[in-house]
């Protein structure tokens, strides 16, 4: 399993306390989860990635911090809202507390398993094609 990338635990520790928390959480359990992934700092936020295509990654909002699963509508989960025009869902956490370790964990076992092609989508001229 690879370690989680040195920009994204420094990403994790300029966060307040709260996030901070919320963050460790979501790293440890995206990168327990998600085994052959890699990870990095992608757009200024923690993503990670299998064969080049981004699966999971979560960022500091105003308020919150939101997970995001780049294909996570077609997971049809409570828990999950969707985000944008692609096939994007969200959840966002105010508190550490507010994680259910069970979804989470079942989300991202989807996310192995449901996936669009994120990777090819400017090849594509913006169309998403299903590759799992």
């Amino acid at each position: 399993m690879p370690e989680i990338s040195k920009d994204i635990i420094i990403y994790n520790k300029s966060l307040g306390e709260s996030d901070f928390e919320i963050c460790e959480i979501l790293a440890n359990e995206i990168n327990n989860s998600l085994k052959k992934a890699e990870n990095k700092i992608w757009h200024r936020h923690p993503v990670w990635f299998l064969d080049g295509n981004p699966i999971a990654g979560y960022s500091k909002l105003k308020n919150c911090v939101r997970l995001l699963f780049w294909s996570g509508q077609s997971f049809e989960e409570e828990g999950l809202a969707k985000e944008g025009s692609f096939k994007a869902a969200e959840a966002r956490y105010t508190s550490a507390d507010e994680i259910n370790l069970k979804d989470l964990r079942r989300w991202l076992k989807k996310s192995k398993e449901i996936q669009w092609d994120y990777k090819n989508i400017v090849k594509r001229k913006g169309r998403l094609e299903r590759i799992k």
